[in-house]
């Protein structure tokens, strides 16, 4: 089925609605104590706490979202259930996240927030809602239709970068990793070079803010190296925020410059190809080059 533009308006409204109803459930629960369990997931603590909340998130977004699954004929993948492999037959799926940064929320941090996206058979992403609960920003693109900020259109342009320091805007746990020390050597040199005072990290939590925040931080990078443990994120974890990155021109691609695979067959996880989000693509080509430190 082709979805008009005017489908994918309304799909994007149902998008909001339920990320805004979700996000409400989970600030109800921000200053509750909530059981914290376990689950398989990649290498990442982060990757493997899961709450109740995240249970009644996505039991509210499912519910908002399984009429248009059945009036447009959708599959839907949520991180909290088992992937049916629908999104491999359907020419559209949602793919949701209900709670990114669980771990974040379980330590009363910010850092959290809810992702829904819209995703081609193909794997490009068509449409992208992600809403913070902490400071209730709401993200929001449409393919060819731009993107807004708490509802009004969003458009960045480039802004001055003296006396500006590039950001690298790191993981949990990035720092701990064993190249962290060669990775922000190899980036200085390039920050100076392309007019920037020098380089710092800032280490924050789940992986959607942490792309938005190069959006609301222009000189700032993001990425996840490619490796071959299971993990660097998931479908879900990437999929809102390329949206909007994409509808703003910008760079959301793997750590190739290729695509997003963001309908891998074989698995959910990104680790196989990295992560990469930044506003500049010359700087993109300059970071892409990092991948060699993986190997010393």
């Amino acid at each position: 089925m082709q979805l008009t533009p005017e489908n994918l308006t309304s799909l994007s409204e149902c998008a909001i609605n339920a990320a805004k109803q979700a996000g409400a459930l989970i600030s109800s629960y921000a200053n509750k104590s909530v059981a914290v369990e376990h689950k398989e997931g990649g290498d990442s603590i982060a990757s493997q706490v899961v709450t109740e909340v995240d249970l009644l998130s996505e039991k509210i977004i499912t519910k908002v979202l399984l009429p248009t699954c059945e009036k447009y004929d959708l599959a839907l993948l949520t991180e909290e259930s088992e992937d049916d492999r629908e999104r491999l037959e359907k020419d559209y799926f949602w793919c949701v996240d209900p709670m990114d940064g669980t771990l974040a929320f379980t330590e009363s941090t910010s850092g959290y927030s809810v992702s829904i996206a819209l995703v081609s058979k193909s794997g490009e992403p068509i449409i992208g809602v992600v809403y913070d609960p902490v400071t209730h920003t709401l993200y929001s693109a449409v393919k060819g239709q731009g993107v807004s900020r708490n509802g009004k259109p969003w458009t960045l342009t480039s802004t001055s970068i003296q006396d500006k320091s590039l950001t690298l805007v790191c993981d949990r746990g990035f720092v701990e990793k064993p190249y962290y020390a060669d990775v922000c050597k190899a980036l200085e040199p390039i920050a100076i070079n392309y007019g920037y005072s020098g380089l710092q990290t800032q280490e924050k939590n789940g992986a959607v803010l942490n792309a938005c925040f190069v959006l609301e931080n222009p000189a700032a990078i993001y990425f996840k190296f490619p490796k071959p443990e299971q993990g660097g994120g998931s479908l879900w974890d990437f999929a809102a925020s390329a949206a909007l990155f994409h509808e703003l021109g910008f760079i959301a691609t793997d750590f190739y410059g290729d695509s997003l695979d963001l309908n891998r067959a074989d698995s959910t996880y990104m680790n196989h190809r990295g992560v990469l989000f930044t506003m500049d693509q010359s700087l993109a080509t300059e970071i892409q080059k990092l991948v060699r430190l993986l190997n010393k």
